[in-house]
């Protein structure tokens, strides 16, 4: 089978400033625990003053391009991923063609005039908390996708990943992306992304999850994604269940909903039944921060499914990369993996 570019991503690359923060600075900026939101005008100047008063780290980030990475390191075939989406023409911005070219990715860029996105990684107890400030990654154009050297990457790929926060970008690009998936019966996978997206992007997200042969989420998004639908249930399994019921585009795969709980098992819901596969636990004196855990999930689940390996493998291979990227600082890991 040939392996070169069959999963493509889509999404917003952003530079992670990372740091362990103390609950003032929390408090002061209103930051909650284990959430991901996108700044506000009260939230600029966190970025500075995390930079002068920590010690932060600067990880080439963005939830789609770190599932994407995630899924090259573990394959391990030259040139089996690509990625697009919008960044700077700065030093930030050449940090991350670098980054990408290093991880072994295929990576196509939109060059914008404005700065490279940034996002910053408030860690507290091993917990992470996100603010984007999106900046260039906001200014992905379709007309970009349409180009025919990108266009090609979609006509190459048959297995496609995009986070929900691309959703607040560019809608336009994910259907195209969608109704090609549907149309050459590839698989489409999205991901819940954070409460925020859930809550108020619901209709271009209902509108997306039509496509959806995958949906990824955690424990919040999934209970956010039920309060909203009015679902009137915190149940885990039921409400993965729901999800992997709603209608579909095509009617050539199924869908399956694939929830991480932290620490918790691993929900997978398919054909009207839920699975749940236990993670790999880790003493706490090894967690470093969570940050990029619930994309080296995705990353490490894609890996197999793109070898058309079974669930239960795509779900380990997701669990031992998690496990790996959680003793680490971002979303890094070591040269090589060990996954058996």
């Amino acid at each position: 089978m040939e392996y070169e570019g069959i999963l493509l991503g889509m999404g917003n690359p952003l530079l992670d400033i990372s740091a362990v923060v103390d609950q003032d600075f929390l408090n002061k900026y209103d930051i909650k625990p284990n959430n991901a939101i996108l700044a506000e005008d009260k939230h600029l100047p966190m970025y500075e003053e995390m930079t002068s008063k920590y010690n932060v780290e600067f990880i080439a980030g963005g939830a789609t391009q770190n599932s994407i990475k995630v899924a090259q390191w573990m394959l391990q075939i030259p040139g089996a991923t690509s990625y697009m989406g919008s960044i700077g023409k700065d030093r930030f911005g050449e940090e991350m063609k670098k980054n990408a070219k290093d991880a072994g990715v295929n990576v196509h860029y939109y060059e914008d005039e404005s700065p490279t996105g940034t996002c910053a990684v408030c860690v507290l107890d091993g917990e992470r908390s996100l603010v984007a400030n999106l900046s260039a990654a906001n200014c992905y154009k379709v007309d970009h996708l349409k180009q025919p050297e990108n266009w090609a990457l979609v006509e190459k790929a048959k297995y496609f990943y995009i986070a929900g926060f691309f959703l607040t970008v560019s809608p336009e690009s994910i259907q195209l992306v969608a109704e090609h998936a549907a149309a050459k019966n590839k698989v489409f996978s999205m991901n819940l992304s954070a409460p925020f997206i859930c809550e108020f992007f619901k209709d271009q997200q209902e509108k997306f999850l039509l496509y959806m042969d995958f949906v990824f989420g955690n424990e919040t998004e999934a209970r956010t994604f039920s309060k909203v639908h009015g679902w009137e249930t915190d149940n885990v399994e039921e409400i993965a269940l729901k999800i992997s019921q709603w209608p579909k585009a095509s009617g050539t795969h199924k869908r399956i909903t694939v929830i991480t709980q932290g620490a918790d098992p691993v929900v997978v819901a398919e054909d009207g039944k839920v699975t749940l596969f236990p993670v790999i636990l880790l003493p706490k004196e090894k967690l470093v921060d969570t940050n990029g855990a619930g994309d080296a999930f995705v990353g490490g689940f894609l890996s197999q499914l793109v070898l058309e390996k079974p669930i239960a493998d795509c779900v380990k291979a997701g669990c031992y990369a998690s496990n790996v990227i959680i003793q680490r600082p971002g979303c890094t890991y070591p040269e090589k993996p060990d996954f058996e």
